[in-house]
């Protein structure tokens, strides 16, 4: 034992002397030799260079099915390739797109909507490809409006998305509203309608809409003829401004099931979160209304705001098919609610120990895009469009040429699809209207329209601005009309003649491309009336100006001339005549009218597009509150007023032959506000035969087997109370509400057609007596009593007659609590009454329209109904054209709905009310 310790004692001694001597030995040679020797690990740096120039190829398909390979470095992140592919596109607005892959690397289709995924530019490509590296260019966020995208190659690419969309069944459109779109895409590839270059089966070449057949293309190219004139642009314009009415418009699908295992869809948009089942939109949960979004698993979570009478949270849960596909419902959740309401992107915090997914959006808002737009100069270039051919067929009569081709010795257009960025905003399409139809104003200043050039009818103006955003300072003047108090002052123009009050402004504007400013004046001396602003053009300089020219504004001096004693062609002519004076520059001296809402900016609020509200039956007795809330939030963002601008003021395919007739064109007091032939009134015994300018509006209130009958109809003319009366006594009625004045403005808006107290009035077989008249004062309203009675029978009727004074003409009244109490004096009336009400104001559309909207729902508040105003206006125009006539009014009457129903003026009836 202790030999063995000796000799382990004396080896661990001979091995730290090795050790020294070593270091010794090192150390001398690094003296001796350190400045001439080396070495150099050729292999190693040459295996670090190939890997620093390994680079990965991935091929991207475009929105017109061209495809391009990028090269990208191994580790280069998504956003490096984004901005590879939007160089190459020379894409300015560019944060309306992404990229997008499928888990197993096939293309993208409504079948295989739950395994895309959209590139993450924060993450390496290389982890995010699949299979042979294919991307898709798609639209990742759906513009809600057209007009705010600022080029012309923008809306081009948006075009290609949504007729792609259109042929792959994504966007599922009726019938009639597919041939109208694929008439703006036959317009945008042929140009104009020729028929010498066009034959009679020119469209059955092209693909343009799913299950196309011949009565389809006969119907595209009867719509074809009416785009005459329409650039590539135009059309393409027209094209989105109608896509964009669509329920499927930009809508996320992802699949789901609620927790009775139904199978759902959970739609994304710019507003919120849709609910679909069967292809039924059941519900909808703006932003605004959500809380907190959030996800755990395959569970997909919404938190509801808590409406004010509630003591509870609302939490709706979601079954989604995997936990891959919920987390990417979440995440399009996240990015939607980024891009489309807030002003940037939220800062991203970080945290110690962050607990669950955290995601992040990187890209500009809508906001941030629009403004970076705008400040961006126009860059003119051209590109190339695309063809939507499919096929080319012979045709019988020509071997030689094929059907859908342009006759080679003639061009459809000159430019032959290849086109330069407009200057100017695109025309837009309205397909109710004509050129030809003249109202009762004048219609515009430029009604000499060539015979050959397209009509291109007008649709309301578009907002660009967000429910988030303050009001801007001061309106930027970019466009043609300026305005600028200093440059024109009274004491600048020796001819302003007329004294400058308060309230006096002045307005400069210049004409357009076309040499139109856009506004139409009526009134004069010959007429014995002011000059007014009778119409305003949208997207046009008198549109543009500011301040803003509006219907009813009082025009007191043309270029510091006065112009209230002239006549109503010297106003025009002198119109006119400015275009080639001052510099083609128009200084109009207004004093805006009455109705004129100084706090409205021109560019409204703009946060959701048209949307529908369908009630969910499993909410129960909290249907009515969310619809309350529904709309106290569209009013306050402003959406709800936008979503009326775009709805449809008459309905598509209803008729109105009977009142164009020669012999009743002296029934209507508006040329262009006439009744359907579907539910118009027809007299049996009228003196000038079966046509009054009146239809018959049903409201039915759901629940409660009540339907509110009216009979909507114009202010009598001199011509026609002979004809009202005959309405009165054959419908039956007893109330007659009248919401307008005898004379507004100096104008005539209905025909006296009652005797004054005492007095008697016989025609058409009936006599009139006046018993008796009551002015109420709080409510604003005069009450007459009258008798009607039949000559022939002698049978008599009582008629009462509530008249509403202080209504002014496209306004609005000053008070609204009066005017519910005047609604309330009509639903007294109304009691046990089954036969229709008479209502009119002058056209029978605009305060008509607000007074029945008002009741109706008040109706469905006392049915414990949910009160959706826009789908009661659309149910409305449905049978009489264009009810509630200005955003003004309709704002107006949702405003007294909300009063109503959270002061508890209208309450549901205990027997409504869910036990």
């Amino acid at each position: 034992m202790l030999a063995s310790k000796f000799y382990f004692r004396n080896w661990i001694n001979l091995r730290c002397n090795m050790l020294k001597f070593g270091e010794m030995i090192e150390s001398v040679s690094r003296r001796a030799f350190g400045g001439s020797s080396g070495t150099y690990n050729v292999r190693a740096t040459e295996l670090a260079r190939d890997r620093r120039l390994k680079t990965l190829t991935v091929t991207v398909i475009f929105l017109d099915d061209t495809k391009q390979l990028f090269q990208l470095e191994k580790r280069a992140k998504g956003h490096v390739l984004l901005e590879l592919v939007f160089q190459h596109l020379e894409l300015v607005e560019k944060h309306y797109f992404g990229l997008q892959f499928s888990d197993n690397g096939v293309p993208p289709t409504p079948a295989n909507a739950d395994i895309m995924r959209w590139l993450d530019p924060a993450k390496p490509v290389k982890k995010q490809m699949r299979g042979q590296g294919y991307f898709y260019l798609r639209v990742k966020f759906y513009v809600s409006d057209p007009s705010k995208l600022q080029e012309e190659y923008t809306r081009y690419h948006f075009y290609l998305q949504i007729r792609k969309d259109i042929l792959n069944g994504k966007l599922i459109i009726p019938p009639s509203t597919a041939c109208l779109l694929a008439s703006y895409m036959v317009q945008s590839e042929l140009g104009d309608y020729h028929p010498d270059d066009h034959g009679p089966k020119y469209i059955s070449g092209m693909q343009l809409i799913p299950g196309q057949t011949e009565e389809m293309e006969r119907k595209i190219a009867e719509l074809h003829k009416l785009h005459k004139g329409q650039t590539p642009a135009d059309a393409e314009f027209n094209f989105l401004d109608h896509a964009k009415r669509l329920d499927m418009y930009g809508v996320d699908l992802h699949r789901a099931r609620d927790s009775a295992n139904k199978e759902l869809q959970l739609g994304v948009t710019s507003t919120g979160l849709v609910v679909f089942q069967n292809g039924v939109k059941i519900n909808n949960f703006s932003w605004g209304k959500i809380v907190k979004i959030s996800f755990k698993r395959k569970q997909f979570f919404i938190q509801l705001r808590r409406e004010p009478s509630e003591s509870y949270d609302t939490l709706l849960g979601f079954n989604v098919v995997t936990y891959r596909s919920c987390k990417v419902l979440w995440k399009s959740c996240v990015e939607h609610h980024t891009f489309f309401r807030l002003h940037s992107p939220a800062v991203r915090r970080r945290t110690p120990l962050p607990i669950g997914s955290r995601v992040y959006y990187s890209g500009r808002t809508e906001l941030q895009a629009i403004e970076e737009a705008r400040l961006r100069p126009r860059v003119e270039r051209t590109f190339i469009r695309c063809s939507s051919r499919k096929l080319v067929v012979s045709a019988p009569d020509d071997k030689n040429r094929p059907v859908g081709v342009t006759n080679s010795t003639r061009s459809s257009r000159a430019y032959d699809n290849k086109v330069t960025s407009l200057s100017r905003e695109p025309r837009r399409a309205w397909g109710e209207n004509s050129p030809n139809n003249i109202d009762d104003d004048g219609g515009f200043l430029d009604r000499t329209i060539e015979e050959s050039r397209a009509f291109t009818p007008v649709l309301p103006a578009r907002a660009i601005s967000y429910a988030d955003e303050e009001p801007d300072s001061e309106r930027p003047t970019t466009a043609s009309g300026l305005y600028d108090l200093s440059h024109y002052s009274p004491q600048s123009s020796p001819h302003l003649t007329t004294q400058v009050d308060e309230g006096v402004v002045f307005i400069r504007m210049t004409p357009d491309e076309e040499g139109r400013f856009g506004f139409n004046v009526k009134g004069g001396s010959d007429l014995a009336m002011p000059i007014l602003v009778s119409r305003v053009a949208p997207n046009t300089p008198a549109d543009r100006c500011y301040p803003k020219l509006n219907e009813g504004d009082q025009v007191l001096c043309i270029n510091g001339i006065d112009v209230g004693g002239m006549l109503h062609e010297q106003v025009v002519n002198l119109i006119r005549a400015s275009r080639d004076a001052h510099g083609g520059e128009l200084v109009l001296t207004v004093r805006p009218s009455s109705v004129y809402e100084a706090g409205t900016c021109p560019e409204e609020k703009e946060e959701e597009p048209l949307y529908q509200y369908v009630s969910d039956t499993s909410v129960g007795r909290d249907s009515l509150e969310q619809s309350i809330g529904l709309l106290r939030e569209g009013l306050m963002s402003g959406s709800l007023v936008l979503a009326f601008d775009r709805s449809y003021r008459k309905k598509p395919g209803l008729t109105t032959t009977q009142a164009a007739l020669p012999q009743n064109s002296n029934s209507n007091r508006y040329t262009d506000i006439l009744p359907y032939d579907l539910t118009r009134v027809i007299l049996e015994s009228g003196a000038n035969g079966d046509y009054i300018n009146a239809n018959y509006v049903n409201m039915e209130i759901p629940g409660s087997g009540i339907i509110n009958r009216y009979i909507a109809t114009q202010g009598p003319l001199v011509n026609t109370v002979g004809d009202f009366w005959t309405m009165v006594w054959e419908a039956g009625s007893s109330l007659v509400v009248m919401v307008t004045s005898l004379m507004e403005r100096g104008r005539a808006k209905c025909h006296k057609y009652w005797p004054n107290i005492g007095e008697t009035l016989e025609g058409a077989g009936l006599r009139l007596k006046s018993v008796r008249a009551q002015y109420n004062n709080p409510a604003g309203f005069i009450s007459n009593t009258l008798t009607l009675t039949h000559l022939q029978s002698g049978v008599e009727r009582e008629i009462t007659q509530l008249q509403y004074i202080g209504w002014p003409d496209h306004g609005v009244p000053d008070n609204a609590a009066v005017f519910l109490q005047f609604i309330a004096e009509v639903r007294r009336f109304r009691v046990g009454m089954v036969e229709p009400t008479i209502v009119h104001c002058s056209a029978g559309i605009g305060r008509t329209g607000v007074l029945i909207l008002m009741e109706t729902a008040l109706c469905l508040i006392e049915a414990n109904q949910p009160v959706y105003p826009l789908q009661i206006v659309q149910h409305m125009r449905d049978q009489r054209a264009m009810m509630v006539q200005t955003s003004s009014q309709f704002r107006f009457v949702c405003t007294c709905i909300l009063h109503a129903f959270t002061e508890g003026i209208c309450k549901p009836l205990p027997e409504y009310l869910y036990p």
